[in-house]
């Protein structure tokens, strides 16, 4: 099987390396600079429990050209570069590619296959309808990961915690080429789960993090600090409350309460998020897909949003006043 990875940082190097070590795949990437580079020299490595796994890499280029047309494509870019991505993604899609977005937030598919929102899309993560017109809603399966990883160097993957995908078809339900790609992952090592409705997944997971990441960022706060000011810990509840609200509006309802959700991540410590890592690093910030697209689906709902609204316009300038977040409205 011929697998791209394109984006082959923290997450899509962990995917990577995992397929191509489990022998059923010939895994390739797309990458640029420093991570091209280490990757010809040195192949996939991760590290695992103080184990580097090491595996072969098929091959690796900056322009998919090179690489040609894929059974499987994982997109693992941070969301500002997924407009590139989209661009340039087109040599690797041939009629019957799969392509896995292992991203964080709502993707760009979300309004082509959720009630209420009329197939419009999303302009915060597609502006333009562009992304979705470059990777048809046909190519698509859902995904969620449930991994911690980083990079302490270009091309070596660290695994901290985790290694959950849920997957599954963006309309619902199953299909041959969910379950063929569910029995691909479980063997390379994932703890695959297959979902009859990926959207309530994603929703869920975004539930969980889209308070945590902004005001890690704009604080500088470990997770533990931020839950541990009560003022603080209920300006994220009452941002949950209007996320849930707005997940049982497109049918995506969320069983927990915030209260609940809170006791789970206080088992976490005192873990830094990726949005606050962007930060230290100089990245621009994922905000549109975790906090501006939640904003923009409660207005397509008509539901009242005061404290998405502070959260995202607090986050927002702080991030253009760093140069982290594009300056126009």
């Amino acid at each position: 099987m011929k697998v791209c990875i394109y984006g082959a940082g923290a997450i899509g190097g962990f995917i990577g390396a995992r397929l191509a070590a489990s022998g059923d795949c010939a895994v390739s990437a797309v990458a640029r600079g420093a991570t091209l580079q280490a990757l010809r020299d040195h192949g996939w490595r991760l590290r695992q429990g103080g184990k580097l796994l090491r595996a072969t890499l098929a091959a690796a280029a900056e322009d998919p050209r090179e690489l040609g047309a894929m059974d499987l494509v994982v997109v693992a870019v941070k969301g500002p570069a997924l407009a590139e991505v989209a661009a340039r993604i087109g040599p690797l899609l041939g009629a019957q590619t799969v392509v896995l977005p292992a991203m964080n937030g709502v993707p760009w598919w979300f309004a082509q296959s959720t009630p209420g929102l009329s197939g419009e899309p999303l302009r915060s993560v597609d502006p333009g309808g562009r992304i979705g017109a470059s990777i048809p809603l046909a190519h698509v399966v859902g995904c969620v990961v449930h991994a911690s990883t980083f990079t302490p160097e270009p091309g070596l993957v660290e695994q901290r915690m985790g290694q959950g995908l849920i997957i599954g078809e963006p309309a619902g339900g199953e299909s041959p080429r969910v379950q063929r790609l569910a029995g691909l992952l479980r063997h390379a090592g994932f703890d695959t789960t297959l979902s009859p409705d990926i959207r309530q997944d994603i929703w869920y997971k975004l539930w969980g993090n889209m308070t945590m990441n902004p005001v890690s960022a704009i604080t500088g706060a470990s997770v533990d600090r931020i839950m541990a000011d009560p003022l603080v810990l209920a300006f994220c509840t009452a941002a949950m409350q209007e996320a849930a609200q707005i997940g049982a509006g497109i049918g995506c309802a969320v069983a927990q309460t915030p209260e609940e959700r809170h006791v789970v991540t206080r088992k976490l410590g005192a873990f830094r998020t990726s949005m606050q890592n962007d930060v230290d690093a100089g990245r621009a910030i994922e905000l549109d897909a975790l906090v501006t697209v939640v904003r923009e689906i409660a207005q397509r709902l008509q539901i009242a949003t005061p404290n998405i609204d502070a959260l995202l316009g607090l986050t927002r300038l702080f991030a253009r006043v760093h140069g982290l977040y594009p300056q126009s409205p």
